[in-house]
């Protein structure tokens, strides 16, 4: 479980920040002359009313998004409904907690932060390498985690507005990047949930433009 910690620790910083009208992911991926960028998926939508981002293995990342999405697919088919957000959450996070029972097996090496809203309101909740789940009104994983909880513990606030929450996402996974020992190039990336249920990824250029 350390190890598997540890491999979060060493990610890409990626946050999660609850607004008045829905939740925005924000993370980066590399960049480079020779890297396709975009075919770094760390932002994964799930439904049409929740997402997530990830930080760790990304292939460890990329099976539980599968089976995630399998999860909240079936639960529409079979109740014509959306999943709530606290249902795929407990889904995700019993798959996690399933590989610390048995000798042999290694911890998935990746943490999850689950954004969404549901009939309930907007949620925003992480599963650690451990299946445990925590809900919170802002969060952040990864190698700036530290810096990115300081800044949130200031800055954020009830009742933010969505163009405040994307403008202090990219701030802060700015900050916390730069604050890193790695001096990567990067590009910004950023997903919003609205109540309405509406999903939409932003690019760098589409977020910055949002501010």
């Amino acid at each position: 479980m350390e190890y598997a910690k540890e491999a979060v620790k060493r990610g890409s910083t990626a946050l999660g920040i609850v607004f008045k009208d829905g939740v925005v992911l924000a993370t980066v991926r590399s960049a480079g002359k020779l890297v396709v960028s975009d075919a770094m998926e760390k932002i994964f939508q799930i439904d049409d009313h929740a997402a997530a981002v990830a930080s760790g293995l990304l292939a460890d990342a990329r099976v539980l998004i599968q089976q995630t999405r399998v999860k909240a697919q079936m639960h529409k088919i079979t109740y014509d409904e959306p999943i709530d957000m606290w249902n795929l959450a407990k889904s995700l996070g019993n798959r996690m907690q399933l590989l610390t029972q048995y000798g042999g097996l290694r911890p998935y090496g990746v943490s999850l932060i689950l954004g969404g809203v549901d009939n309930t309101g907007v949620h925003l909740i992480e599963s650690d390498p451990s299946g445990t789940l925590f809900e919170w009104k802002a969060f952040a994983i990864g190698r700036g985690a530290p810096l990115a909880m300081k800044i949130l513990h200031q800055r954020w606030k009830e009742n933010l507005g969505e163009k405040e929450a994307v403008e202090l996402a990219l701030e802060i996974i700015d900050k916390a990047e730069k604050d890193g020992k790695e001096k990567k190039e990067i590009v910004s990336d950023l997903a919003v949930i609205r109540k309405d249920g509406r999903f939409k990824k932003y690019n760098e250029s589409d977020a910055k433009a949002l501010k």
